[in-house]
């Protein structure tokens, strides 16, 4: 059981150019879209977050059922969602505004057990910067790691939600002795100031760089470097690309039994080859079309579409 901690929300799509273009209402977060990914390609997977009882939290949990997440773990509010309004520039990649004051995924408190049989936990995004809900989640990948659960991080910094970016930066290095696997943009990357070498002396086994269309680097401890060239499609958005990677990178690492630091760290040049091109093919579906809608597993090639 994979276990993807952290917010579910509304993404408000533009329909049209300009400022005034008709808003379509579209499920998201991106733990909400790593979740939805993996159930698609037929990894256990359980959701673990806070959700308002409002129709927009209700549609949210019946996407997660659609997909075969495991809801059990969701704690309920009468707080409305989170909305993010998304703005789609001329190749697709997607900026946010959020309205955040006051929704049910910011008073998220950290629960008492996970769902039987968790092999692993991610994190990531919003829910890991807004306060109080924040200081659960991390509390939740320490205690995580401490048990010797394997824990995947995807910072997908929205820098409009963090007042202080040097305490968030901060905040970010602490968070590495307790992360197994660290996956971010290269844009992110840039905002962090930090390069794969410096975070893989802090804690991960591994780090994952993604550079849109340009492919997927891996960095391990033994100092190697594994890249895969990106899958060209004509893209609609990327809204929900990083997401996909998240949840095709630890489907296939469970598929090869490999959710723990030292099976990561023993990885060889063709596992890591076939996993980022996994990834890639995955994140190329998603970019083909409007919002964030990850591939089912019969969408895609690759010895690891039965776990």
């Amino acid at each position: 059981m994979i276990v993807v901690a952290g917010e579910a929300l509304i993404d408000l799509v533009p329909q049209g150019p300009g400022a005034l273009a008709h808003l379509k209402p579209a499920l998201g977060g991106g733990p909400y879209n790593t979740a939805v990914a993996l159930g698609r390609l037929g990894s256990p997977t359980a959701f673990c977050s806070r959700a308002s009882y409002d129709a927009f939290g209700e549609a949210l949990l019946d996407g997660l059922r659609e997909a075969g997440v495991d809801v059990s773990a969701v704690q309920r509010g009468t707080e409305p969602t989170t909305l993010a309004v998304a703005t789609i520039d001329e190749r697709g990649s997607a900026a946010y505004s959020f309205y955040v004051d006051g929704t049910a995924d910011r008073l998220f408190t950290a629960p008492v057990r996970l769902p039987q049989g968790t092999r692993a936990l991610s994190f990531g995004t919003c829910s890991l910067v807004l306060e109080p809900g924040a200081s659960a989640y991390e509390e939740l990948m320490r205690d995580a790691a401490a048990q010797g659960l394997f824990t995947a991080l995807d910072p997908n910094i929205r820098a409009g939600l963090i007042p202080d970016p040097d305490a968030y930066r901060a905040r970010f290095k602490n968070w590495l002795p307790s992360v197994s696997l660290l996956k971010l943009s290269a844009e992110d990357a840039q905002w962090l100031g930090g390069t794969p070498r410096e975070w893989l002396a802090s804690g991960p086994a591994a780090v994952v760089i993604t550079h849109g269309g340009d492919g997927l680097t891996a960095f391990t401890r033994d100092g190697a470097e594994h890249s895969v060239p990106g899958v060209r499609v004509d893209v609609v958005d990327t809204i929900g690309a990083g997401d996909t990677v998240n949840a095709a990178l630890l489907h296939g690492l469970a598929a090869l039994d490999a959710l723990s630091p030292a099976a990561l760290a023993a990885l060889d040049a063709d596992g890591w080859a076939e996993l980022l091109g996994f990834a890639a093919r995955a994140a190329a579906i998603t970019c083909s079309r409007a919002g964030a809608e990850p591939p089912f597993a019969s969408e895609l090639t690759g010895p690891w579409l039965q776990v």
